[in-house]
């Protein structure tokens, strides 16, 4: 093989491996940058919290997925990976453990309310009365 190949071959080498070196995160947003996300780009928007803690209130729209619940792994498990989702809990600390299981699960795209319903709610962002 020539110089100029296997240059080229192990370029190629080297890129597939820093490719597949990334690993895939979640990104973390505040609250004015989620309100945006939301309203403007498509996905799910899922509350973890307990259903005590939704009866407070929530972002509008919103589906309830309670992460300490028993069956909450199960329902993780039946959504599309492909799909964007927009989560959030009461203080950021559920959402950033959901989001690096979301991860871990092979989820591409997924958006964390970093400071939670907290934040949301101290800016205040419209809240939904259950």
């Amino acid at each position: 093989m020539s110089k100029k190949i296997c240059a080229l071959v192990l370029l190629l080498i080297v890129s597939v491996g820093m490719i597949h070196a990334q690993k895939a995160t979640y990104k973390n947003v505040n609250a004015a940058e989620f309100k945006t996300l939301i309203e403007t780009k498509k996905g799910t928007l899922i509350d973890l919290r307990t259903p005590d803690e939704t009866k407070k209130g929530k972002i509008k729209g919103a589906e309830e997925i309670d992460f300490l619940a028993t069956d909450f792994e199960s329902k993780l498990d039946k959504l599309d990976k492909k799909q964007t989702y927009y989560i959030y809990c009461a203080g950021g600390g559920r959402s950033s453990d959901c989001a690096q299981q979301m991860i871990d699960k092979g989820f591409t795209n997924v958006i964390n309310l970093q400071k939670g319903f907290s934040e949301w709610a101290k800016m205040g962002y419209e809240v939904e009365k259950k």
